[in-house]
């Protein structure tokens, strides 16, 4: 019999018109799922055979700011999770907060929980008076698999300081601490703070907020389109210098590591890829922007985040960027019998 073939790329599809803003609490949700399949975006392929596929929806965006190719539902709203965090962070700035270097790159990471992140934070709440009780974070071991086995090794039990968004919320804390603005409530959508946030992702994103929830760090979650995302990474490169977009944008490009981690794409492509900005989200959402003004969004339709590196590494191709770290982040190996027999890649 003939070896099984590949699923054939889909075609790129023109972006609808966007939807009109909605509450979370309505009878009728919001939704990024479409009743039109999405396209599959990646293949599962073990043994020559496509055991699996990824679907979803991405945008890429030209210099300009047009739209240059979309697959998918790219207009319609969706939960970006962590990907929000830039826009968080300089929603604190523009609250009050005078933070810098690795702290406001701190302020919108998704750390691993590696001993660098840990101590930054604890030393930040030190440096702003703030008892870790305060942090409303959920206990957490590390991100990182492999820091988690040593983490879990020493005898360490999940604490709000190890829990991945522990940056952002202490710089949540330390504004209101400076401004006088109520701590128990830091993370109420109504909290001056957060209504400071919810401004700032609207004009980054150039659209309404569509939808607020609770992401799983507890704090408010604002839901955009994958065009108004990578709408908003494009504004935060281009931003004027000394503005809170830029410093915010400026910090996680000098300080990768502390956004991410060791042995992440984002640190990896931030080192790599001079004056690029990239951030992941949960539920397997992307964004990334160029010094150029070129910027892309998408996200895994299921939340498989095994998908996220191939997708991300064929949509920087598909920009044009030319770096040996492309490859290495599209790298999925499957494995049989502990060696390699197939791959998870892009099919777009």
């Amino acid at each position: 019999m003939p070896a099984p073939q590949p699923s054939q790329p889909m075609q790129p599809s023109q972006p609808s018109q966007p939807p009109q803003p909605s509450h979370a609490n309505q009878a009728a949700p919001t939704s990024v799922l479409s009743p039109v399949v999405p396209p599959v975006l990646a293949e599962v392929v073990r043994s020559g055979f496509v055991e699996g596929r990824h679907r979803g929806s991405l945008v890429v965006l030209g210099t300009d700011g047009a739209v240059e190719l979309a697959l998918g539902e790219v207009t319609a709203p969706v939960f970006p999770r962590s990907s929000n965090k830039p826009m968080q962070a300089a929603g604190v700035l523009r609250a009050g907060l005078d933070l810098a270097g690795e702290r406001l790159a701190l302020a919108a990471a998704s750390h691993s929980g590696e001993p660098f992140h840990r101590d930054l934070v604890r030393k930040m709440l030190d440096e702003y008076g703030l008892d870790p009780a305060l942090l409303q974070c959920p206990p957490d071991l590390p991100l990182d698999a492999e820091e988690r086995e040593t983490y879990l090794a020493s005898g360490a039990e999940p604490d709000r300081v190890t829990m991945n968004c522990s940056g952002k919320h202490t710089a949540m804390l330390a504004v209101c601490a400076q401004q006088g603005w109520p701590l128990e409530t830091y993370l109420d959508p109504e909290h001056p703070l957060q209504r400071v946030i919810h401004r700032v992702v609207e004009d980054a994103a150039g659209e309404p907020v569509a939808a607020v929830g609770t992401d799983g760090c507890g704090a408010p979650l604002m839901a955009i389109s994958l065009v108004g995302l990578a709408r908003a990474f494009r504004s935060f490169v281009a931003a004027e210098p000394g503005s809170a977009e830029r410093r915010v944008a400026d910090a996680m490009r000098a300080h990768p590591e502390y956004v991410a981690g060791s042995r992440r794409a984002d640190t990896w492509l931030m080192r790599e890829v001079p004056g690029s900005l990239s951030k992941m989200g949960a539920e397997a959402v992307q964004a990334v922007a160029l010094p150029d003004g070129r910027a892309l969004a998408f996200k895994i339709e299921d939340g498989a985040t095994r998908a996220l590196g191939p997708v991300l590494s064929r949509a920087l191709n598909l920009l044009g960027v030319d770096a040996p770290v492309v490859e290495r982040i599209g790298r999925a190996p499957l494995l049989g019998g502990g060696r390699e027999v197939g791959e998870i890649r892009a099919s777009f």
